[in-house]
């Protein structure tokens, strides 16, 4: 069984500094590495390729636009990689699809930032075919989740249009629905009863934007996938009430963005987009 690596990588180039643990800590001025996660199998025969990335900086989230510093070969550049990266390692968060007569290809995106290229180059090798229990024990760790259970992925679907528009100065709702089997059941805390929350250790689970959750079981979580600017969720992970959670997002300057929200059963995730043009 394959089990990925949880890249923590070294800082390799300047920027702001602090010491943590003996190692040291770049705020800014760091890349973005591309990551192959690993593929499944399709039942049409063909395979999904699953990626994910590492920002190096700790504060200094990055927008690479899709071309010369952030594309993927042979074929389209724009496999629908995401170009706001946020801050260190960011799993498991999309996909591409290859035709199952692609064999022993390799597919390769690569990431351009603060003059340092990184690449990841995907294959359909067995060692990188994914399963359950690999992505279940990279995403929990030490967080308590336990195996064994049945669990299909969640559904999730955008209420309306998946395209809108609005104004810089207006926020826009955003309600998304949602389903799951209720696997993997959400297991009780582990902290005594009226202790304070422990601050977690760092790691590829704790950093991560989509985070998830084995005590509450079924999480939504919206990031701000494309565009430029900031965008600002209100909640980012808003609760989920019959099925349905809305979000307001705020927008920082005027463009065209891609917001994605995930649903998460704390092992398996799905996604939806909606795109979002801002005016003046």
């Amino acid at each position: 069984m394959r089990h990925l690596l949880l890249l923590l990588l070294p800082a390799l180039v300047s920027g702001a500094t602090s010491e943590r643990d003996g190692q040291t800590q770049y705020a800014i001025g760091q890349n973005a590495v591309p990551v192959y996660e690993g593929w499944t199998r399709n039942p049409d025969g063909s395979a999904t390729m699953t990626f994910g990335y590492m920002n190096r900086n700790y504060e200094e989230e990055l927008d690479i636009p899709v071309g010369a510093d952030n594309r993927f070969e042979p074929g389209e550049a724009d496999r629908g990689q995401p170009t706001h990266f946020y801050v260190r390692r960011q799993m498991f968060v999309f996909d591409v699809i290859v035709p199952k007569d692609w064999g022993s290809k390799e597919l390769v995106w690569s990431l351009t930032a603060h003059g340092r290229t990184d690449k990841a180059y995907a294959t359909l090798k067995p060692d990188y075919e994914l399963s359950d229990v690999v992505v279940r024990e990279n995403r929990l760790q030490d967080m308590g989740q336990g195996g064994g259970e049945p669990n299909t992925r969640p559904t999730i679907r955008i209420d309306g249009t998946s395209r809108r528009s609005t104004a810089a100065s207006a926020p826009i709702s955003l309600t998304v629905s949602v389903a799951d089997d209720g696997f993997p059941t959400p297991r009780p805390s582990r902290r005594p009863s009226g202790a304070p929350p422990r601050a977690p250790k760092p790691n590829p689970v704790t950093q991560a934007v989509v985070k998830p959750n084995p005590e509450v079981g079924l999480t939504v979580t919206w990031v701000h996938y494309r565009g430029p600017g900031t965008v600002t969720f209100n909640p980012a992970s808003p609760s989920i009430r019959a099925g349905n959670a809305t979000t307001t997002a705020a927008f920082s300057q005027p463009g065209t963005y891609v917001l994605r929200a995930y649903a998460d059963d704390s092992v398996l995730t799905a996604s939806t987009d909606v795109t979002v043009v801002v005016t003046p």
